[in-house]
Parts: structure tokens; C-alpha cells; sequence
């Protein structure tokens, strides 16, 4: 059983960008700037840490750095925020790649990357919590919902279990509520990378079934003793519906 409820929508763009190099984050800040985002500037993990706050919607975070890199950093955010995050990693970095979303990253980008890449896949991150860079809202996703005492509320990117709040990323969140939107319906990976990742699906590209396996471990045991989710080998993944 699925309930739908109405929710405001209400969130600015606010990018905290995080790298030591201070050539390329002058030029990525002006860049960011230009097509309407508020950049703030961090220069290692700690000065990160100390700016990160409510009003940070998205974070971009370089993975070496001194003083404390992009992992380590990481791994202290997510023990208090959920903000949005996408790791900046050397192309042929894929161990950072695979820390990096088993400790809760939302997306990576590898270096170096297309101006306009960069820009569009920040876009579809953002596109997740309901808003565009234009703060207009999503026509699609702005009801929240309930699924055996689950509800998600869109937008507030919020997640509880019985009025427990869940401890989900922005990305967990969105996956799991475009599940939910599913209910009893497959989903195909393909699809779900577009959707919740902003890319195509590539070969050996495993960054659905981590997130997948991410909410797995952190909701708690359904009520109706149901299975949250089912995979289907080569058709994706399905909520399952209370019989």
C-alpha cells in the first residue's frame, strides 16, 4: 500500500567547491558563477569540514589533497551531513571511486572532465532534490509518499521508518523514492542511472548496485516482513509491494 501527500518545495543552489588546486578552482568558481550557481572555495578536507553547513546543497570534493583528502574527508561529512557529493578523481583512480560511494559519495567526476560536463551533471544532482539552477520545482516528484510506514518527503530529501528519521544521501534518497514511485514495477538500471545518477549506464559500471546495496543496509526490517527490494539479473531492480 502507497500514500501520496502534497509537500512545499523550497532550495537554493549553493556549491561548496573543494580542491587544492588553486588555478583550477579559480577558473571552475568563475565558471560556476557564470551559469548562476554561489560557489564558496575550500582548499583542503578541514577547511571543507569547518565551511560545510545547512545552506551547502552540493559539495564538490577533490580526492587529493593535503592535510586531509577527499576520502578522509568524506568519511568525517557523512557522520553529520547528508549534503549532496560528487568526487573529483583521477581517471584511472577506480579504488577512490569505489571508497567513495561504499562511504556514501552521490556521484564522481574523473579528471580532467568537459566544462560542460561538469555543468550538467552538477545540474542532474540537483535536479534530484526536486529544483533546477532556476529554482523552478520538478513536475514529477513533489508528492511525498508512504510505503509500510516508510515516508519520503521530496522536499526535504527526508526519510523516516516509523517517525524514525533514516540517515540517507541525497543520492540513497532519490534512488529509493524513484523505487518507491515504482512500486511492484521493475525498474531497469538503465534507467535508474539516468534518473538518479544523471549519465548513462556504462559497461562494469556498478555505481546502482552499490547505492542499492548502501540502502539495503540501512533501512530497518519492514513491518509486513516483505523484502524492501528484489533484483532481477539483466532487467534491474523492483520495490516490492505488500501482498
Amino acid at each position: 500500500m502507497m500514500t501520496y501527500f502534497h509537500e512545499e518545495v523550497n532550495q537554493m543552489n549553493k556549491i561548496l567547491l573543494v580542491d587544492d588546486d588553486r588555478e583550477l578552482t579559480s577558473l571552475l568558481k568563475e565558471l560556476l558563477e557564470m551559469e548562476g550557481f554561489n560557489v564558496q572555495v575550500a582548499y583542503d578536507g578541514e577547511q571543507a569540514l569547518s565551511q560545510l553547513d545547512r545552506s551547502i546543497d552540493l559539495l564538490l570534493l577533490d580526492v587529493m589533497m593535503p592535510r586531509k583528502n577527499g576520502i578522509d574527508a568524506l568519511t568525517e561529512l557523512r557522520q553529520q551531513h547528508q549534503t549532496l557529493i560528487m568526487m573529483l578523481t583521477s581517471r584511472g583512480s577506480e579504488l577512490d571511486r569505489v571508497f567513495g560511494l561504499e562511504l556514501g559519495a552521490d556521484g564522481y567526476l574523473p579528471k580532467p572532465f568537459n566544462d560542460r560536463e561538469l555543468i550538467a551533471r552538477i545540474r542532474a544532482i540537483l535536479r534530484r532534490s526536486c529544483w533546477t539552477e532556476q529554482q523552478q520545482p520538478c513536475k514529477a516528484d513533489t508528492l511525498s509518499l508512504e510505503v509500510d510506514f516508510l515516508r519520503l518527503i521530496p522536499g526535504r530529501q527526508e526519510a523516516t521508518f516509523n517517525g524514525v528519521p533514516l540517515a540517507l544521501t541525497g543520492t540513497e534518497f532519490t534512488l529509493l523514492y524513484l523505487l518507491a514511485r515504482h512500486l511492484g514495477q521493475v525498474v531497469s538500471r538503465e534507467d535508474l542511472s539516468q534518473k538518479v545518477l544523471g549519465k548513462r549506464l556504462t559497461p562494469f559500471d556498478r555505481a546502482i548496485d552499490m547505492h542499492v546495496s548502501n540502502l539495503r543496509r540501512k533501512l530497518p526490517e519492514r513491518k509486513d516482513r516483505h523484502p524492501w527490494f528484489k533484483t532481477l539479473r539483466g532487467r534491474g531492480y523492483l520495490m516490492v509491494s505488500a501482498v
